[in-house]
């Protein structure tokens, strides 16, 4: 049986140039190559774990407009189920995005109708939350949405993946809830005021966020991996080898790969390894959801280069625990 993810989240058309490097506040630069391609970080982690295998609902609202019959029917075209899109009569969300010769970016969003997206619409997929074994959230939602739809999934006992971007500051109400917590670098910094550097000070940013409520914090690191602390565990995963060509949702591809791991019960380093392979082979094509591999690419690349963490630290001595009495299905240690 396929692993059963809900994502809660956002869909938007990237109009993305491509240009030898990202502009400076002020400048005009000319040349670039111009595409448009299917994303937004719910949207491009749901298509994510679809490819990896998963079998994918989707929570979201788009515009009456052409960018969302569009984006809806590519997201019927990787084979998630879409009754819980909501047409909106704000326009679709669209993001702008420069990328420089080094696959580094710059985007600036519009949220249009995810903006729209509410509580409401959370609450209609009550029973497809209930069901999920994995449910996975952004912030490019309203507040209020993902902190009901993480509540919704700890309630039903699934396990809840926040990926804290764009980067905000986060109640306690809403952390109380997550099961896994997967920032980068700079979200990590803004939220606990660690500046990542190394492995300790993933353990002192991770023990910050776990003192909060947060099960398990998963810090991502690019090319250096992540770093995994959880209730039993402190370690860091190595990453892949890969050339960027566009960095754009190297993380959406990791959050989707992991739910789909987690939700097929294997370890949490071993799930974490799978999701690096993904973002690894993402940031070698260019566009969001194009980028995605397929459980097939992924699986060739874990098998080329299965190794063990060389990074291993002294594991916290926090205790895990479900809050609110919820029945949380736990994250499998290896």
């Amino acid at each position: 049986m396929k692993a059963n993810i809900v994502v809660v989240g956002s869909s938007n058309t990237d109009m993305i140039i491509k240009l030898d490097r990202i502009p400076k506040p002020g400048e005009t630069r000319l040349g670039g190559e111009f595409l448009t391609a299917a994303g937004g970080k719910g949207a491009n982690q749901a298509v994510a774990a679809a490819r990896a295998g998963g079998s994918v609902a989707f929570v979201a609202r788009v515009g009456q407009d052409m960018f969302g019959e569009q984006a809806v029917a590519g997201l019927v075209e990787n084979g998630i189920d879409v009754q819980f899109v909501q047409a909106d009569k704000a326009p679709s969300g669209v993001a702008l995005i420069f990328v420089g010769e080094d696959g580094e970016n710059s985007i600036a969003v519009g949220s249009g109708a995810n903006a729209k997206l509410s509580p409401a619409d959370v609450r209609k997929a009550k029973s497809a939350i209930a069901d999920a074994d994995v449910v996975v959230m952004q912030l490019e939602s309203p507040l209020e949405t993902i902190e009901t739809a993480a509540r919704l999934a700890a309630a039903g006992g699934a396990t809840v993946i926040l990926n804290p971007a764009p980067a905000q500051p986060l109640s306690e109400k809403l952390l109380k809830h997550v099961t896994i917590l997967t920032p980068n670098e700079s979200e990590t910094e803004l939220l606990t005021g660690v500046r990542i550097s190394d492995d300790m000070s993933c353990v002192r940013a991770a023990d910050i966020l776990r003192a909060r409520g947060v099960e398990t914090v998963i810090i991502t690191l690019g090319s250096r991996g992540a770093f995994v602390a959880s209730p039993t565990l402190s370690e860091r995963v190595p990453g892949f080898t890969a050339k960027p060509v566009d960095t754009t949702a190297a993380g959406d591809t990791f959050n989707g790969a992991l739910a789909v791991a987690l939700a097929e019960r294997v370890s949490i380093l071993e799930a974490v390894r799978f999701a690096n392979a993904a973002g690894a082979i993402s940031v070698t094509r260019f566009g969001a959801q194009p980028s995605a591999p397929t459980r097939r690419e992924i699986e060739k690349v874990v098998k080329g280069k299965r190794q063990r963490t060389d990074a291993a630290v002294k594991p916290s001595n926090k205790k895990s625990r479900a809050p609110g009495g919820s029945r949380r299905r736990a994250v499998a240690s290896p």
